[in-house]
């Protein structure tokens, strides 16, 4: 615990260095850039569109870690007022983000010192930005787009020392996770993202030097719209990805990923409404029990899991695998012939001959050998039988391989073609 404590307290001096740099820059270096009356405008409008544009923002968490990615308004309002000017608009937003937080219940456990972070880091960078945007543009106003190329350059400059910061911090925390965050975004940082965020702050700096209030005020709506239109087309794709991945959960077999029974019973309700000629293969592990009882049930579902993935393995794209037992697993193979299905049944059951699987038995790694049985059943569906019909006829031709000594396939044609 006391290493534990350690470490945190790294991570909180880091927080505080960067608080009080940006504090000692923004008092010691020098005044507001800009009259009172302006810099208050300005202080208004960014500080109530950055509040409305906090819902867009995205939100990783690792135990009671967050961060949050979103687009930053920080770099053209530091180069227009200063380091002490960026210092009072990152107090304001941070501080009315940690009441909003407050108030709705979804602060952190240490809000109210992660907010000295946000406060130091934003700041110091938006410092840097004024810093290197006065010396560098007498350099490069005399060539044409000069100020479009100072100030893209500027935002991935922030935008990489602000990924340096978190790398920082989480590594003095310790937070392995949010470390492999930090570093994915430093190195695959998304440039559209970036692109976006220097456009925009490129385009509200040159609003801001021009006093255009009202133009500054359209770009922010504008960017909000924008915003808000595909953070609704995000969350319908997120709100459909999670309904997909309810259904995949609700109709998949954990330990295989082979589909349930619930669902071959779905899906063989759809079929009997098709005129399709199918073969149906019902098939199981040989002697199961006898393996669960010789070692125990890990090296049993690991042989269950191998039976799956060689099942998985010989699909064709319009084929159905289902799980419908404790071994016991049946496939809808369609679009065959009937001695194309035998042919797939026979190869697959003696692919499985010749193999060991290793598993885990204790501390150890066996190899376990097995075999498979399988009933073929070939039949046009409806035709007097359906689908149900054809897994009872399926699961009997199944027994008959028992019968017969396992390590076999027993089959039944029962599609008699028409002439034509």
């Amino acid at each position: 615990m006391k290493g534990i404590t350690n470490v945190k307290l790294k991570a909180r001096f880091f927080d505080f260095f960067l608080f009080f740099s940006s504090l000692f820059i923004a008092i010691y270096s020098a005044p507001l850039t800009v009259p009172v009356s302006s810099y208050l405008i300005a202080l208004l409008m960014f500080w109530l569109f950055s509040t409305v544009y906090y819902r867009f923002k995205i939100i990783t968490r690792s135990g009671t870690t967050a961060i949050e990615y979103g687009i930053s308004y920080t770099w053209s309002f530091g180069v227009f007022t200063g380091p002490l000017g960026v210092f009072i608009f990152e107090f304001l937003y941070a501080l009315t983000i940690y009441l909003y937080k407050k108030r709705t219940k979804k602060a952190d456990p240490h809000e109210g010192l992660d907010m000295l972070y946000n406060i130091g880091s934003y700041a110091l960078n938006g410092s840097i930005c004024y810093f290197l945007f006065h010396w560098l543009y007498p350099f490069l106003e005399p060539y044409a787009f000069g100020y479009w190329l100072l100030m893209p350059l500027l935002t991935v400059l922030a935008t990489l020392l602000a990924n340096i910061n978190l790398i920082i911090t989480f590594s003095l925390s310790g937070e392995e996770d949010m470390i492999r965050n930090a570093k994915n975004m430093l190195k695959y940082g998304n440039l559209l993202d970036i692109g976006k965020v220097a456009i925009t702050n490129t385009m509200l700096l040159f609003c801001l030097m021009e006093r255009q209030w009202g133009m500054l005020l359209s770009l922010f709506l504008l960017n909000y719209v924008v915003s808000l239109s595909f953070y609704s087309k995000s969350q319908s794709i997120q709100d459909k990805h999670e309904r997909d991945k309810f259904e995949q959960m609700a109709y998949r077999d954990f330990l295989t990923g082979a589909y349930n029974r619930a669902f071959m019973d779905q899906k063989m309700d759809e079929l009997d409404r098709s005129d399709e000629i199918i073969g149906l293969v019902v098939m199981d592990i040989d002697n199961f029990k006898k393996i669960n009882d010789s070692y125990n049930h890990t090296v049993g579902d690991g042989i269950i899991r191998h039976f799956a993935n060689t099942l998985f393995s010989r699909l064709g794209p319009q084929d159905f695998l289902f799980r419908s037992g404790g071994e016991e697993f049946t496939v809808i193979l369609r679009n065959r012939t009937y001695g194309q299905c035998m042919d797939w049944a026979e190869i697959t059951l003696g692919s499985l001959e010749n193999t060991l699987v290793d598993v885990e038995y204790g501390d150890r790694s066996i190899r376990v050998g097995y075999t498979a049985s399988a009933g073929l059943y070939y039949f046009p569906v409806g035709k007097p039988d359906l689908m149900e019909k054809g897994y009872v006829q399926a699961d009997h031709l199944l027994l008959k391989s028992k019968r017969l000594g396992r390590n076999r396939v027993s089959s039944q044609n029962a599609f008699i073609e028409e002439p034509s």
